[in-house]
C-alpha cells in the first residue's frame, strides 16, 4: 500500500457524502452562466433594442440564480468541512493506536518532535486537502471548462484566441509542482526538528536552569528556528517564481478578450451584449489560473504530509502478537529462562543465562551499570525479544502469550519513573483505574508514601506537574511502587525502585513488602545490598553473565563479585555481624 493509496482508504468511508458534495459544487458551477448570459440579453434586448418588459423577469432570475448559489456553496462547504474533521478524528485514532502498537525499538529511533508533528502539522494538512483543496480544484477545473465552453457558443473565435494560454498554464502548473515537492519535505524536516528541539527543552528545563545554559540553548534554538525560516523562505522562492506567471496568464485573457473583442464589436462581427458575456465569463476563466499556483502548493502539502505519516506508521514492530495467543486471566508466577541470548546488531547484551523461580519467591539481581539488569526485566515483559533461548512462564514461552495477557500480570516499577500529569490518586491507580480509595490507600502504604501525600495540599487529588514536577526523587519512586503493587499482579518487577529514598525509607518499604512477597513471584533490581539480602535467590550480572548466583549467605562465602560490593557497602564489621545474626537465627 502505497501513502496515497493509505489516505484514500480512510476517504472511502465518506465516499457518499464527498460526492454529494459534489454533485452540489457542480450545480453550483453550471448556475455560474445564468448572470453573464442575461447580461447580454440586458444589454442586446433591453438596452439596444428598448424591450424593457423583461427586465424585472430578468432581474428576479438573476437574484434566484444568486441566492440558489450561495445556499449550495454554504451547504457543501460544510459538507466537505464536517467530512475533513471526521477524517480527520479516524485517521489520528489509527496514526495514534499504530504507535501505541510499537515496541521500544520503535521509540528508541524516533524522536519524540517527530512523532507529534506527524500528530499535529501532518495530519492538519490532510484535513485542509480534504476540507478546500478537493473542492477546489473540482470547482475551478469545472468553472474554467464550462466557462471556456459558454464563449466557444457565444463566439468561437474568440474562445480559440483565449485557449492559446492553456498549453502555458500546464507547463508552468506542472513545473511548479516537481519544483516544490522537495521544498516541502525540507520544511517538513526542519518543523519536525524544530518540534524536537521545543519539546525537550520544556520537558529539561530544570536541566538547563541547573546548568545555567538557557543564553546556551537560545542560541541553539536560533539556529533550529533560522533553518526553519529558512526552509519556509526557500520554499517562498518557488512560489515567488511561478504565482506571477499564472497572474500574467490570468490578465493575458483579458487583453485577448477586450482587444479581440473590442475589434470585433467596432467590426460588427460580434454584437456588444455577446462580448459583455463573454466578459461575465472572464473571471471564471481568470481565477482558476490565479488559483492554480496555490492549489498545486495545497496539493504537494498534503503528498508530502501524507508519505511522512505512511512512514512512521507502516514501520512493522518486531514483538508481534502471535497467532494463536495463549490468554491467561491470572498466572501462577513460575518463571525459567533457559539458555537466553540478547544482542543488539553485533554487541552482545546477555549471554547464556538460565535460571529457575518458584511462584511466591523473591529473587534479587545486583550488578555494575550495563551489566544487563534491565534488559533481563524487559524480555521477560517482552519489551524485547530473546535472540536465542525462551523465557517460560508457567511453563508456557512468553512469545505464545497474549501481550496483553502477558503485561497485564506483571506490575512493573520502572528505574526512569513517568508520571503522567494527572492527581497523585489517577498516578497510582493507573493499572486498575476502577480501584476504590481504599486500595489505592493500600498500596500507598505498602510504599510508604501515604504519610506525604496527605501533607500534600490536596492530598491524594493534588495534580502533579508532568513527569512529577514538584516531587522529589523518592516520592516519585514511592508513587511509581504504589502504582505497580496496586494491580495485585502475580509477578512484581522493582526495578531500582528505592535508590532516591533514604535508608530508613528504603526498611520500612522492605518490611511492607516482605509481608506480601509469599503472594507474588518478585524481582529486585538493586545497587544496594539491603534491598536483596532477603531474597530466596541473589542474581550477581557482570557483563551479561550470570557470574554468581545463591542466597545473602552463600554469595558472602564465595569471596567474590557479592563479598567486594559488600564489603564496599557495609565494611567488615557489619558483614560479620550481619553473618553471625543469620547464624543466630
Amino acid at each position: 500500500m502505497t501513502a496515497m493509496q493509505w489516505v484514500f482508504s480512510f476517504m472511502k468511508r465518506y465516499r457518499a457524502k464527498i460526492v454529494f458534495a459534489l454533485v452540489l459544487t457542480t450545480i453550483t458551477a453550471v448556475i455560474n452562466i445564468v448572470n453573464p448570459q442575461i447580461s447580454g440579453v440586458v444589454v442586446d434586448d433591453v438596452i439596444k433594442g428598448g424591450n424593457r418588459e423583461i427586465l424585472p423577469r430578468l432581474i428576479i432570475i438573476m437574484i434566484l440564480a444568486t441566492f440558489i448559489r450561495a445556499v449550495l456553496r454554504f451547504w457543501f462547504l460544510m459538507i466537505f468541512e464536517q467530512t475533513s474533521q471526521d477524517m480527520l478524528y479516524s485517521m489520528r485514532d489509527h496514526v495514534y493506536r499504530r504507535m501505541m502498537g510499537q515496541d521500544f525499538a520503535f521509540y528508541s529511533t524516533n524522536r519524540t518532535g517527530d512523532l507529534m508533528s506527524r500528530q499535529t502539522g501532518d495530519l492538519d494538512a490532510i484535513r485542509h486537502f480534504v476540507a478546500y483543496v478537493i473542492y477546489a480544484i473540482y470547482e475551478n477545473t469545472l468553472m474554467f471548462v464550462i466557462a471556456l465552453a459558454m464563449i466557444f457558443v457565444v463566439e468561437y473565435r474568440l474562445a480559440l484566441c483565449m485557449i492559446a494560454v492553456l498549453p502555458l498554464t500546464a507547463l508552468v502548473t506542472f513545473r511548479q509542482l516537481k519544483a516544490v515537492k522537495p521544498a516541502f519535505h525540507n520544511i517538513r524536516q526542519h518543523f519536525s526538528s524544530l518540534n524536537t528541539f521545543v519539546q525537550e527543552n520544556i520537558s529539561g528545563n530544570r536541566v538547563v536552569k541547573a546548568f545555567a545554559k538557557e543564553d546556551y540553548e537560545i542560541s541553539k534554538f536560533n539556529r533550529e528556528n533560522d533553518g526553519f525560516r529558512e526552509a519556509e523562505l526557500a520554499a517562498s522562492d518557488i512560489w515567488k517564481k511561478y504565482v506571477p506567471a499564472f497572474e500574467f496568464l490570468a490578465n493575458v485573457l483579458s487583453v485577448i478578450l477586450y482587444l479581440v473583442g473590442g475589434i470585433m464589436v467596432v467590426n460588427g462581427s460580434m454584437s456588444l451584449g455577446k462580448l459583455v458575456t463573454v466578459s461575465g465569463y472572464l473571471w471564471m476563466l481568470n481565477n482558476p489560473l490565479r488559483q492554480a499556483g496555490w492549489l498545486a502548493n495545497d496539493y504537494q502539502r498534503f503528498v508530502t504530509s501524507a508519505e511522512k505519516i505512511y512512514s512512521t506508521i507502516s514501520v512493522e514492530p518486531s514483538i508481534k502478537e502471535p497467532d494463536h495467543a495463549v490468554v491467561r486471566e491470572r498466572f501462577k508466577g513460575d518463571i525459567e529462562f533457559s539458555k537466553v541470548f540478547y544482542q543488539v546488531g553485533n554487541e552482545k547484551i546477555l549471554e547464556d543465562i538460565s535460571f529457575k523461580v518458584k511462584a511466591g519467591q523473591t529473587v534479587g539481581i545486583i550488578g555494575s551499570t550495563g551489566s544487563g539488569k534491565s534488559t533481563l526485566m524487559n524480555l521477560l515483559c517482552r519489551f524485547y525479544d530473546v535472540t536465542s533461548g525462551e523465557i517460560t512462564i508457567d511453563g508456557i514461552n512468553v512469545k505464545d502469550l497474549d501481550l496483553h495477557s502477558l503485561r497485564d500480570n506483571i506490575g512493573l516499577a520502572m528505574q526512569d519513573v513517568f508520571l503522567f500529569s494527572d492527581t497523585i490518586e489517577g498516578n497510582i491507580a493507573f493499572g486498575r483505574p476502577h480501584s476504590s480509595m481504599d486500595e489505592v490507600v493500600r498500596a500507598a502504604k505498602i510504599a510508604n508514601a501515604h504519610d506525604f501525600i496527605m501533607h500534600m495540599p490536596e492530598g491524594y487529588d493534588t495534580i502533579i506537574g508532568e513527569r512529577g514536577v514538584g516531587l522529589s526523587g523518592g516520592q516519585k519512586q514511592r508513587i511509581s511502587l504504589a502504582r505497580a503493587l496496586l494491580k495485585d499482579p502475580p509477578i512484581i518487577i522493582l526495578d531500582d525502585t528505592t535508590s532516591a529514598v533514604d535508608m530508613e525509607t528504603e526498611a520500612l518499604i522492605q518490611e511492607e513488602l516482605s509481608r506480601i512477597r509469599e503472594k507474588h513471584t518478585v524481582f529486585i533490581i538493586a545497587h544496594r545490598i539491603s534491598s536483596i539480602k532477603d531474597a530466596d535467590l541473589i542474581l550477581v550480572l557482570d557483563g551479561g553473565r550470570i557470574v554468581e548466583s545463591g542466597t545473602h549467605e552463600s554469595l558472602l562465602k564465595m569471596n567474590g563479585y557479592y563479598h567486594r560490593v559488600f564489603h564496599h557497602q557495609y565494611g567488615d564489621f557489619d558483614r560479620y555481624a550481619l553473618m553471625n545474626e543469620g547464624k543466630e537465627a
